[in-house]
């Protein structure tokens, strides 16, 4: 089959360490299924494997990727990407719990094997690369959003970088629960393009906006995670998931306690909470924003464009 794979990471230039070519088909364990994927989309997690950041299992080659949609046993399917945590967690959460490809069941491939519960039917509305989109980006935005901020109708969201996975999701999903979303980015195309998605208002990258936040969506860091705790209200919540200027931010512990912020950690999501994030999308008929779709061969075009920032939404690859 072929497939999308890293043998030995590169971190100075981890586009350089892609390799697309023919692997041996999975094997599939009792319990588990064969989904034919049609369809594939990169994270910036792909990257710090390309970088050897990640967890590399065994020697070989690696099979990258997390988000896929397929057909399972004759019906269209999206796989949830996470594996449960060891001792089950509860069932509570997603903390120390292993994204497929770090497990050595990366899904950029043809044929994939995973847990019988990680595929869900498809949303009807979506073509294949959109429902690629969903399981990692959507997930993580749904869940900053609905599990950890407990978002309500009526709430002001300040989401951090306009262009990116999570941030084209959150806008997005946050808009269609009746929230009012103001985003910020350095770039007036993208600032531009999220008013398209149905932000109300879209600042430069620091600029005071005219409303405190009640919930701030931080996926940025360190660039802008000041600013982050500047903008919101008292009583309100911070949620961050991830740092891409950076992952050592200075913080005010002046401003954090006087206005009783609450920051909260998160990423992914639990399989509940996937199911939850299909039925949310095709009730409200979300479309997720795809950059750009790819053919398998050309995937490190993809990661240049991931690299670079330029993207606009999830960057996709067609499969089959």
């Amino acid at each position: 089959m072929r497939a999308a794979y890293v043998t030995e990471p590169s971190p100075a230039d981890p586009v350089a360490a892609i390799r697309v070519g023919d692997l041996d088909t999975p094997a599939v364990p009792d319990g588990w299924v064969r989904v034919d994927v049609r369809a594939g989309a990169l994270n910036m997690h792909d990257l710090w494997t390309l970088r050897g950041a990640t967890r590399h299992p065994g020697t070989g080659p690696h099979v990258l990727g997390s988000d896929a949609a397929g057909v399972a046993g004759g019906q269209d399917v999206v796989v949830y990407p996470v594996l449960p945590a060891p001792g089950g967690n509860g069932g509570r959460a997603v903390a120390h719990a292993t994204l497929l490809p770090d497990a050595g069941h990366g899904v950029l491939a043809e044929h994939i094997a995973v847990p019988a519960a990680h595929v869900l039917p498809r949303p009807a509305h979506l073509d294949w690369a959109e429902a690629a989109s969903l399981p990692t980006a959507w997930l993580t935005a749904y869940r900053m959003l609905f599990t950890k901020a407990a978002l309500a109708p009526g709430q002001v969201v300040l989401m951090q970088g306009a262009g990116g996975g999570v941030a084209t999701a959150a806008v997005s999903l946050a808009v269609a629960a009746g929230a009012t979303v103001v985003v910020t980015s350095r770039s007036e195309r993208k600032r531009e393009r999220a008013l398209e998605l149905g932000a109300a208002a879209a600042f430069d990258t620091g600029a005071r906006i005219p409303e405190p936040a009640d919930v701030v969506v931080e996926t940025v860091g360190a660039a802008t995670f000041e600013h982050s705790t500047r903008s919101t209200r008292v009583g309100g919540t911070i949620v961050v998931c991830g740092g891409t200027s950076g992952f050592t931010a200075s913080l005010d512990l002046t401003r954090l306690f006087a206005r009783e912020i609450t920051v909260h950690g998160s990423t992914t999501g639990s399989l509940a909470e996937f199911r939850a994030l299909l039925d949310f999308v095709a009730e409200h008929r979300l479309r997720p924003v795809v950059d750009s779709t790819v053919d398998l061969a050309d995937i490190s075009t993809q990661a240049t464009r991931m690299l670079s920032g330029a993207a606009f939404g999830k960057l996709c690859v067609r499969v089959a």
